[in-house]
């Protein structure tokens, strides 16, 4: 009797060490399943991120060849109305005031010239048809559903066509977004991105639902999702006043303020985080020191 009940305690023990063992072979491969998709994902959007700024460099080069072409044109020109003016001021000097309006206008088109190509040298934000922009997003969203968020677009207003800077700025802001929520929120994330277009603006919005998708991950019932997802009046006056920085949200800014757009960043507590890009006059701006070049 006492060895039939050894034999089935010692049964016991190893089928529980068995269990256990293959518990942990199976998370093991799980998180090694998981860990391989995310490096594919991390890959592909890197692969896309290479191809896209190849493209940008290879259309920026050409678009600094030819507004040099067009700004040492411009300044050519001045040179020769000028010289024309002197002799012209000199046989009726009644003309000089007309003369130098007219060498004014120049020199500010040759000043315009000269700004959008030093605009584009220095902060890369010009682009040619080759360069990512608006229609590009169908692609970037289809990368991102792979990598596993689920992306939700919406846009209402009437679009009108962008400078081709305005387009990858915007662009570039909407994929540094989507890849935030990916990193933070991680697979079944669910990303709400919204275009409201006015007359001559935009708001761009990435609303995530990260905090809830991370919990609903890692949580073992409802009443431990509950407890994940739950936050204080300390948790909101924290959203609203916290400060949120680091190269992303950085950058993102200054692509925002480049074209005259104001730029905010910030958790909703409970629910996740959201980015909003507000640009009041975007129709025309070149992004060219605050300076709308249709006025």
């Amino acid at each position: 009797m006492a060895a039939s009940v050894n034999i089935s305690f010692s049964v016991d023990i190893v089928l529980a060490v068995l269990s256990a063992v293959l518990l942990g072979l199976w998370l093991l491969a799980r998180r090694n399943a998981r860990r391989v998709v995310f490096d594919r994902s991390a890959a592909e959007r890197m692969r896309i991120d290479l191809e896209l700024s190849l493209a940008e460099q290879q259309g920026r080069l050409g678009i600094i060849r030819e507004l040099q072409d067009v700004a040492v044109l411009s300044v050519s020109r001045l040179i020769t109305r000028a010289e024309a003016a002197r002799y012209t001021a000199e046989s009726d000097p009644t003309s000089a005031v007309r003369v130098a309006a007219a060498l004014a206008e120049d020199g500010r088109v040759a000043l315009a010239d000269m700004r959008r190509v030093l605009t584009i040298v220095r902060d890369g934000e010009a682009s040619a048809t080759t360069q990512p922009g608006l229609q590009s997003t169908r692609d970037l969203f289809r990368v991102m559903r792979d990598a596993g968020l689920s992306v939700v677009f919406t846009e209402t207003g009437e679009r009108f066509p962008l400078k081709p800077g305005a387009e990858l700025a915007i662009f570039r802001i909407l994929q540094a977004a989507l890849a935030n929520t990916l990193t933070h929120g991680g697979r079944g994330t669910e990303a709400r991105i919204t275009f409201t277009w006015t007359r001559d603006g935009l708001q761009l919005v990435v609303a995530d639902d990260g905090i809830r998708a991370a919990a609903r991950r890692e949580s073992a019932d409802e009443a431990d999702f509950a407890a994940r997802t739950a936050y204080t009046i300390d948790d909101d006056l924290k959203a609203l006043s916290g400060s949120f920085s680091g190269a992303g949200i950085t950058q993102m800014r200054e692509r925002a303020e480049l074209f005259g757009g104001v730029f905010n960043a910030g958790t909703v507590p409970g629910v996740g985080f959201t980015v909003s890009a507000v640009f009041p006059s975007l129709r025309f701006h070149n992004g060219i020191h605050g300076v709308n070049l249709a006025r």
